[in-house]
């Protein structure tokens, strides 16, 4: 059953005409959906980003399974900005051009570097991202879940899950590597 939250255009106004609703609830569901609007243009300029960094990073390797999982990253990246895409539209907001300019520059600039700098930073950097990325749809599934917007608090925590994996590929990929203890010191993911 569909909630009056989950046709979130013109929330605000919609609810202002709601008998009951007070100016408070009203400013606190306007900021919701702000902060998930705000979220969800992030994550998907961050999805192109990774998109391109991944394409790269997979033509880098030689055949193997890290290559072919490496390459369904990508696809399910893809399908993360996509579906993030779909989330923005329903909410009638669009992405940000500057920012989708800029992250398209840094995906591809990351996947042409992963040509020249060895297999393990590309897998590292890798999955420190996508432990951003998890609790950036983690955070984004709290807004949604305040505009009871159910069907995107879904999609938004199995995008979660799906990130979460990703990290736990590359975390399992660079174990035990002689770079790793010194890569934790210095940035942190461990």
């Amino acid at each position: 059953m569909a909630s009056r939250f989950d046709r979130s255009v013109g929330v605000g106004v919609r609810l202002r005409y709601c008998d009951g609703i007070s100016d408070t609830i009203l400013s606190k569901l306007n900021s919701a959906r702000q902060n998930l609007i705000r979220i969800l243009q992030h994550a998907y300029s961050g999805e192109f980003a990774a998109a391109y960094a991944y394409r790269g990073h997979w033509k880098s390797l030689r055949e193997s399974p890290e290559k072919q999982r490496i390459r369904d990253i990508e696809a399910e990246e893809w399908d993360h900005r996509c579906r993030v895409g779909e989330w923005l539209t329903k909410l009638g907001a669009k992405p940000r051009p500057f920012r989708e300019k800029v992250f398209w520059a840094i995906g591809r600039t990351l996947g042409l570097t992963c040509h020249i700098s060895g297999w393990f930073m590309p897998m590292y950097f890798a999955g420190r991202l996508e432990s951003t990325n998890s609790v950036e749809y983690e955070d984004a599934a709290v807004f949604a879940k305040e505009l009871e917007m159910e069907e995107c608090l879904e999609d938004l925590l199995d995008m979660a899950r799906v990130e979460l994996d990703h990290e736990i590929f590359f975390r399992e990929t660079v174990a035990g590597h002689s770079l790793l203890p010194i890569m934790r010191r210095l940035f942190g993911w461990s």
